[in-house]
């Protein structure tokens, strides 16, 4: 989220094109029996059904295994978006995305990318099976042993094979997004976009695809059954070396402004704009040629017995609340239905005491138990919950504002999860130097902070650019 200024004059619709049905046959390990080809056609609907297909939550509520949260902050609209869609390929894969928007229509690109992208990616599977199925290859499905696919492994890893086929489908469908944005005829996306972090549970296969600086995390269960926090992705920030280097090689520039040195910034090279908060995103256009791209990272996990909980959440609750706190919250809120808004209202509270004279960021969670259960009548019973209290924990009002249910939350001190202005001036002089001619200078270790801590909470983007007719020269 974050304030720009743009030059948009129209507003855009979330509809598109192309909707999959549900893939059967796409997991770990594979089958030999042919299947009835189909053609793509027979997978295809338009986006104007989304609002019908069963299973697919996008507002406040809960699913069956899940439950989703979002609030608006104190700088306008809600540009967070998010997703939980069950039965997303087969009946045991689940799709659950958050996007945060930014920019003067982030709200706009976010919920575009919610609607969109997951279409996308199951086309490409679908294409992917295609493909498969036509040259008599073998396709993926279900969680068979490997003494089952015998000799198969002799021409490489079954995980090798799988991993390659999302790796492709999450690339592909990242870049067909991205591309529909910059063409898209009533939507400005030169100076807004959007981080995505999105992820398919199939099974026990977790795969996993993300920009920008949305998070997610796991509790999990160490050797003494005590719940711990494991983070699955990395916060992408223009000064990880990696990033910066990218962009310092294609004249993009990346600094701190003098107020805020804790927060590195991408920056076209003829102007100070539009300071972008994160290495990539969707949309943000003005940038694209300077460094910022939409390719995601990917990762793939196999999920165990001790793994509990996903959290997917915008930085609006990482730059109050760390990684600890967020497991402790989810695992000891009373209800599994009403842990991702005791979440919310828990970074509400942190940004009171963190941040008392700013404006508090949007907040989007969603809490994915991996045991596939949620609450039933008797957990609330044993509590001393009852289903109302579920049903009154729903709420769509303004935490910031209200301590309803307070009594029943975990309230944690502060941690000091962003840092005071003594450790941000120690920072700066750590910082990665990217537009000297050293290049990135710190190594590994000095960068692990980078992914895994929050930072202070300011605007996604500065200032609109403002091109003229001359550029100065390279």
């Amino acid at each position: 989220m974050g304030a720009c200024v743009s030059t948009s004059r129209n507003a855009c619709s979330s509809k598109s094109n192309g909707e999959p049905f549900p893939l059967p046959c796409l997991g770990i390990g594979f089958c030999r029996q042919k299947r009835t080809k189909r053609t793509f056609s027979d997978h295809v609907v338009t986006l104007q059904h989304l609002p019908s297909i069963p299973n697919r939550v996008f507002t406040n509520g809960k699913s069956r295994t899940s439950c989703i949260f979002t609030q608006q902050g104190r700088k306008g609209i809600n540009q967070d978006a998010m997703i939980v869609w069950e039965d997303f390929m087969s009946e045991d894969a689940t799709f659950c995305g958050v996007f945060d928007g930014h920019g003067p229509h982030g709200h706009l690109v976010a919920r575009k990318v919610r609607d969109a992208l997951p279409v996308k990616l199951q086309s490409f599977l679908n294409s992917c099976q295609s493909r498969q199925n036509g040259s008599d290859q073998a396709c993926f499905k279900g969680n068979l042993m490997k003494s089952d696919v015998g000799d198969l492994d002799k021409d490489g890893s079954v995980e090798d094979k799988l991993n390659s086929l999302w790796r492709e489908a999450f690339l592909k469908s990242y870049k067909a997004m991205d591309k529909e944005l910059k063409s898209h005829p009533n939507l400005d996306c030169f100076c807004s976009g959007s981080t995505a972090i999105t992820i398919v549970k199939q099974g026990s296969n977790l795969f996993m695809g993300y920009i920008g600086d949305s998070r997610a995390i796991m509790g999990s269960k160490d050797s003494n059954d005590s719940m711990v926090a494991v983070q699955l992705t990395v916060d992408l920030k223009p000064d990880l070396p990696r990033e910066a280097e990218r962009i310092k090689r294609c004249k993009g520039r990346v600094f701190a402004l003098q107020d805020e040195p804790e927060v590195p910034r991408v920056w076209l090279p003829f102007d100070d704009a539009p300071g972008l908060a994160m290495a990539r995103a969707f949309g943000d256009f003005c940038l694209k040629e300077y460094g910022v791209i939409s390719i995601p990272e990917f990762s793939h996990r196999t999920l165990t017995e001790r793994d509990q909980f996903i959290v997917l959440a915008s930085d609006g609750v990482w730059d109050v609340l760390s990684n600890e706190e967020v497991v402790e919250i989810v695992s000891s809120a009373p209800t599994r239905a009403s842990a991702a808004r005791i979440l919310v209202d828990s970074a509400a509270r942190e940004w009171k005491l963190k941040y008392p004279t700013s404006k508090m960021d949007d907040c989007a969670v969603v809490c994915l138990f991996l045991d596939g259960k949620m609450d039933s009548e008797s957990d609330y019973d044993e509590q001393g919950f009852s289903s109302a209290t579920l049903d009154q924990s729903n709420h769509s009002g303004n935490a910031a504002e209200s301590d309803d249910g307070q009594k029943s939350e975990p309230c944690l001190q502060r941690n000091f999860t962003v840092r005071s202005a003594e450790e941000i001036d120690n920072y700066g002089r750590q910082a990665v130097e990217v537009d000297g001619d050293g290049g990135a200078v710190n190594n590994a270790e000095d960068q692990s902070w980078l992914g895994l801590e929050g930072v202070t909470r300011v605007n996604s983007l500065v200032q609109l650019p403002r091109f003229s007719e001359e550029r100065p020269g390279p």
